[in-house]
């Protein structure tokens, strides 16, 4: 229930200029966290690390004043910025993505997008109205289009794209199994789920907004998940998990049941926010 309602203080607080925090750019130290995926981002801003013997996949860049930070992390961890081989994006916006451009320049690495948000990636514009106003960053080209269910390979790494639309037309969950003290578990990083600032009514640059989100909760709730890793990590309490797991419980970051609540935490918040926007649109005659 906390969850839910700090959910829903972000929502209707709204934004009145581009969302920001400091956590964003704070450093933290980087760590494994279970098998062979490695946090490698912010104290606020979740960048992952998925390592195999033929290279490393990179999920998410965050802002691209840490580019220089997150390099350093993935250096300090013992590996090589020329290994990175793939680039992937839960979402594009330039909370996750702006640092793209730059680290596909640094690695030279192949950048792979959804196609519903290839067109805000590699023209570095989100399409859909929001209440924050427009915040542009570095357009970063797309090398392929992810096809949704076929799995991301690279060496023994499958990471397999479920792409669920709403907080942006392509925003992407990424699955996958991870290998930890011999025990299978099943890793899913889910794309945002907030409407954070999102028009749902009116939204000429994305009018499906509220039927994407709708199937998005549906596709969500369904998946099973050992491990849950977002793109902010405050919403799994990534950071929290990982000093449990310092302090001596070795399956701190194993929640079979966080990725249900997670999903029904957003979907309230969705429906309050939904009811607000309505009945705000209907005193001002505005139609969906």
């Amino acid at each position: 229930m906390r969850r839910f309602w700090a959910l829903l203080a972000l929502l209707l607080a709204g934004f009145s200029k581009a969302p920001d925090a400091p956590a964003w750019s704070e450093p933290t130290p980087p760590f494994r966290i279970v098998g062979n995926i490695y946090y490698v981002g912010t104290k606020g801003l979740a960048a992952y690390l998925i390592a195999s013997p033929r290279g490393l996949i990179l999920l998410d860049a965050t802002l691209e004043g840490n580019v220089r930070q997150i390099e350093a992390s993935i250096v300090s961890l013992g590996f090589r910025l020329r290994d990175i081989r793939i680039l992937l994006n839960s979402h594009a916006h330039f909370d996750h993505a702006a640092g793209l451009a730059r680290l596909k320049r640094d690695t030279g690495a192949t950048m792979l997008a959804s196609a519903g948000d290839r067109g805000a990636l590699e023209s570095g514009t989100p399409p859909s109205v929001v209440d924050y106003g427009v915040v542009a960053f570095p357009p970063v080209k797309i090398d392929r289009v992810l096809v949704d269910g076929e799995p991301v390979r690279l060496g023994d790494i499958a990471m397999t794209p479920v792409i669920t639309p709403g907080h942006t037309p392509g925003c992407t969950t990424w699955t996958m199994t991870a290998v930890e003290r011999e025990r299978r578990l099943r890793v899913v990083f889910p794309c945002s789920l907030t409407v954070a600032g999102n028009a749902l009514i009116g939204n000429t640059g994305y009018p499906g907004i509220v039927a994407d989100f709708r199937r998005s909760f549906v596709s969500l709730a369904a998946l099973k998940a050992d491990v849950v890793l977002p793109a902010h990590p405050d919403i799994a309490g990534v950071l929290a998990r990982k000093a449990r797991r310092d302090a001596g419980d070795l399956d701190a970051f194993i929640a079979p049941e966080s990725l249900g609540h997670i999903v029904a935490d957003a979907a309230k918040a969705f429906d309050v926010e939904l009811a607000r926007q309505t009945a705000a649109a209907r005193r001002s005659g505005i139609s969906r």
